[in-house]
This record gives structure tokens, C-alpha cells and sequence, in this order.
């Protein structure tokens, strides 16, 4: 289910986003799942309704979710998930600054390929 972490450091909009994917990967949420409305969810996790608006319309973007106007808001049904090669550029990018930051605090390769491993397992060993 849904969590944010309000002492974390990444936005609360962050946080929602990639926990409603996390929620899809491991099947809490299937295709065609109506979500929460904006202030449903807004009310539910305690957080403004402009943030949880911000991270719908993220995911929107990322065509990971659909609003049909007067129905919802659903989880886009995985026929109609092209890939995203910009996003993917980011992600590599978003890769490459985390190894040079690995790197530098003496963190090895090992470390983090069983980290992606451990991440893996979580998400049910889902595989794209």
C-alpha cells in the first residue's frame, strides 16, 4: 500500500510516485484499478492535495496512470505501456551519478549489484 515517509529526504510528490509503481510492480495494484481521487488520497496520507495532484499528473506522464474524465483515475492497463526511451535516458543518467557516488564512498561493484539484487527480491523478482 501507499506510504510516504514524512522524515525522508525525497518530496513527498516522489515518494507517491514511486510508491504507486512499487504498488504496481508487485501486484497490490493491477491494470485498470481505479486509484484514489486526488483529495481521497490527499486525506488518506495526510498531505496536501496539490502534492498528491503533482504525482498523478507525474505519473500521467509517464503513462503510468489514465484519468477518464468523470470515471477516475486507473492504473493504465500494461497493453498500452510503450517504452519510455526518454525516461529511460534519465534512469541511466540517474544510474551513472549514483555509481560515481558509490564509487567514491568506497562502496563496490559486488555492493551494488546485490543492493539491485535485494531491490529485486523486494519488488518479487518482477522482470521487464
Amino acid at each position: 500500500m501507499v506510504t510516504i515517509n514524512k522524515n525522508g529526504n525525497k518530496a513527498y510528490y516522489e515518494q507517491l510516485v514511486l510508491s504507486i509503481k512499487e504498488d504496481i510492480l508487485q501486484g497490490i495494484l493491477q491494470p485498470g484499478d481505479r486509484i484514489p481521487s486526488v483529495r481521497e488520497m490527499a486525506k488518506q496520507l495526510l498531505m496536501n492535495p496539490n502534492t498528491v495532484s503533482k504525482a498523478y499528473k507525474v505519473l500521467e506522464a509517464e503513462q503510468v496512470l489514465v484519468t477518464v474524465k468523470g470515471k477516475g483515475t486507473f492504473v493504465r492497463e500494461s497493453g498500452e505501456l510503450p517504452r519510455n526511451e526518454l525516461r529511460i535516458q534519465q534512469l541511466r543518467e540517474q544510474l551513472n551519478d549514483l555509481v560515481v557516488e558509490a564509487r567514491h564512498l568506497q562502496v563496490t561493484s559486488e555492493e551494488l549489484i546485490g543492493w539491485v539484487q535485494a531491490a529485486e527480491e523486494k519488488l518479487g523478482g518482477h522482470e521487464r
